[in-house]
């Protein structure tokens, strides 16, 4: 009988053993994305590669763009990658009119800024940090999304105050679920989502976006990362709209790409 035990517990303990070394590979098959996955060259043209010899590619001058990195230190939350930020700010380049869902320290904003035309419109639209005790949870929100939300709206100021750039940006200090887009409608070249992930906001959000968009505007939503909980709003409601929308996750981001056709 001793024996028994002893055989189940080493078997038990290989299979835990083995768990954990795949841990990372069985989470991304239990969480595959149920959305068409896809690099950023098959997205848009600006990012197909040039050839520069037989066995060299490069980007094209389209995607060079300023851009700049965040030590881990400054203790900022949220922020996109820099893979992310390169392909927001190649977008902006051939974009007039840019909106954004999500202010927060204004890192993409700035990487916006820094690569749009001078003429171009930059819109961001943040919770202003003295209106946060006045935020609720919808019944469907995710309660780690909501804590988040108040996290990630601390700011009054941002990375791009007081910069040349700053003048191409109009900060608006509201509830996106207040926000009356009416001004905006068919007017935008690019929209980026990332404010609350609570699924209440990305409905709300998303929904003003599609109406916000020109005949050939393009849309980004930031953190679709399924199996991770505090986006877990962000993938329902992505997954709920690419049954309507053709929806693309980038690969090597957590960026979903639409655009309007």
């Amino acid at each position: 009988m001793t024996l028994k035990i002893i055989v189940l517990l080493l078997i038990l303990t290989n299979f835990i053993f083995i768990l954990l070394l795949n841990k990372k590979r069985i989470k991304n098959y239990v969480y595959k994305p149920k959305i068409k996955q896809i690099d950023i060259s098959q997205a848009h043209e600006i990012f197909k590669l040039k050839e520069i010899s037989k066995n060299l590619k490069g980007p094209k001058n389209d995607v060079i763009i300023k851009s700049f990195s965040i030590s881990n230190n400054n203790n900022i939350v949220g922020m996109t990658s820099d893979q992310e930020g390169w392909i927001i700010g190649s977008l902006s380049k051939i974009s007039k009119n840019i909106f954004e869902f999500g202010t927060c320290s204004g890192k993409t904003t700035y990487i916006m800024a820094l690569n749009s035309n001078d003429d171009a419109n930059i819109t961001s639209i943040t919770l202003d940090p003295k209106d946060l005790s006045e935020i609720s949870k919808k019944n469907d929100d995710n309660k780690v999304s909501f804590r988040n939300i108040k996290h990630e709206s601390i700011y009054d100021k941002f990375l791009f105050s007081g910069e040349s750039v700053a003048d191409k940006i109009n900060v608006i200090f509201q509830n996106s679920l207040e926000f009356n887009h009416k001004e905006y409608l068919g007017k935008m070249d690019l929209i980026f989502i990332d404010g609350g992930h609570t699924y209440s906001v990305v409905k709300n959000d998303s929904e003003k976006s599609f109406e916000m968009l020109n005949s050939n505007g393009i849309i980004l939503w930031h953190d679709y990362v399924p199996g991770k909980r505090s986006a877990q709003d962000v993938v329902k409601y992505i997954h709920e709209i690419s049954k309507k929308k053709n929806l693309y996750s980038i690969k090597g981001t957590s960026l979903v790409y639409y655009k309007n056709e």
